[in-house]
């Protein structure tokens, strides 16, 4: 099987997203572990005055979590699946929320502007054709100083990681999926994660991609080496600069 690319994966998605929060209401954790990434990011409480970009919110549920953590700031939520968004803006949400169709690729032809003053992308850079354009464009949009947080499927290294992951997504997950008729779309998150980054490779592309300060973190339960958060920052200015 390969994986699923740009329209077939949006495609996918769309057909997804009625069972989505389904699927994701039965993973231990997941909610509170977005909720932990976002406090990762070490924002000013409440977030009072700050734009923040939720790239690839999905459903939204991680834009409940920044929501939940900051809730005065001005959030831009993102996601290439209208299927998705749709399942996402149908939510009620207080004033400050936008939520925006575009690939994390071209966010500009959207209309979506920087600066921001955070970044969060949760489950997204397995599923870009291009994770380093997408990490150029993210610091281009941050402020100087400002933060990229990322909730990803990034496995240690380890060959238990490898294998709890496995056995997670064909014994659990893929079944669920199959009966709702999204097989194919969890047949790609297995693969996807098995052939995306390792956690220090992914750190190690932050800071080719020109991002300081990088630190990986791990998620408790059985996450633990299969989810993790990465924290980075825009830096001050160029090394040039300087």
């Amino acid at each position: 099987m390969t994986l699923l690319r740009d329209q077939d994966l949006a495609a996918a998605f769309d057909h997804a997203a009625r069972s989505y929060d389904v699927l994701v209401a039965v993973n231990p954790g997941y909610h509170a572990h977005l909720r932990r990434s976002v406090r990762r990011l070490g924002l000013p409480a409440q977030g009072q005055g700050l734009r923040i970009l939720d790239l690839g919110c999905g459903t939204g549920a991680s834009t409940a979590a920044l929501r939940a953590i900051v809730p005065a700031a001005e959030i831009t939520a993102v996601d290439a699946s209208a299927g998705m968004l749709e399942r996402a803006a149908a939510k009620r949400w207080p004033h400050g929320v936008t939520f925006v169709q575009a690939p994390a690729e071209r966010l500009a032809e959207a209309g979506v502007k920087g600066p921001f003053d955070a970044v969060f992308a949760a489950y997204l850079f397995r599923n870009v054709s291009d994770p380093a354009a997408v990490l150029a464009t993210v610091h281009q949009m941050l402020v100087p100083s400002g933060r990229l947080g990322v909730h990803e499927y990034t496995l240690s290294g380890r060959r238990t990681d490898r294998a709890v992951w496995t056995l997670v997504c064909r014994g659990i997950v893929q079944p669920v999926a199959t009966l709702l008729g999204d097989g194919e779309l969890y047949r790609h998150l297995w693969r996807s994660v098995v052939e995306f980054d390792t956690a220090d490779r992914f750190a190690d592309r932050l800071r080719t991609a020109a991002f300081d300060r990088v630190r990986t973190l791990p998620l408790p339960g059985w996450h633990t080496g299969i989810t993790h958060t990465f924290i980075a920052r825009r830096p001050d200015a160029a090394p040039e600069d300087r």
